[in-house]
């Protein structure tokens, strides 16, 4: 059997007490949502990268093993093709909202340079690991490498903050304000992007 809640100070008090578990559980909700948006996109970048990952080793395989070119020269021939592709491939898909899927020359001059460190790293690794394992056994490996450095560019750097108003306008819940506040008036702009849509 359910018992009403007491009237009075004790009354407010569970009113009170609810409403912060409430609270929390929206905060809560807020922050798993935003993981899982994260988790998404690491997912999404990760099969982007998977089709650049065929991109850059066959165009590494091809200019090193057939066309002779040396290791760090055939690496940063393939890695160019590979951004390349890896940019339009992003922007119109993984960062979609924050590019508003639209190809820009400095936008692309900023994701080249994002993904300079993942050059290195991947160069570093594949000329280095080259000396203990076979060369496509160390590409391979540097590959992993430059994925780990590529995403936290991409995702820390070059496109934060870009995000898409909707995104970041949530209107609360009923009865979600803090003590005392009120809740946005209809048409106010809170939640409204999303209607747009």
């Amino acid at each position: 059997m359910v018992e009403p809640i007491p009237s009075g100070e004790s009354g407010r008090a569970h009113r009170s007490m609810m409403h912060e578990a409430g609270q929390r559980f929206l905060h809560s909700t807020r922050t798993l949502l935003q993981d899982r948006t994260l988790l998404l996109k690491a997912a999404s970048f990760a099969c982007v990268g998977a089709v650049n990952t065929l991109v850059d080793f066959g165009v590494f395989s091809l200019a090193y093993l057939y066309i002779g070119l040396p290791i760090v020269v055939a690496n940063i021939l393939s890695w160019s093709v590979a951004v390349s592709g890896s940019y339009v491939m992003n922007s119109l898909i993984t960062f979609a909202v924050e590019s508003q899927r639209k190809l820009q020359m400095g936008a692309y001059l900023g994701f080249i340079g994002s993904q300079l460190g993942g050059l290195v790293a991947n160069t570093a690794t594949v000329v280095a690991a080259s000396y203990v394992v076979p060369v496509l056994v160390a590409k391979a490996l540097a590959i992993g490498v430059s994925f780990l450095v590529n995403f936290s560019l991409a995702h820390f750097v070059l496109f934060r903050g870009r995000s898409h108003p909707s995104l970041q306008r949530v209107s609360p819940a009923p009865g979600a304000c803090a003590p005392g506040a009120q809740a946005p008036e209809p048409g106010s702009g809170w939640g409204e992007a999303d209607k747009r849509q």
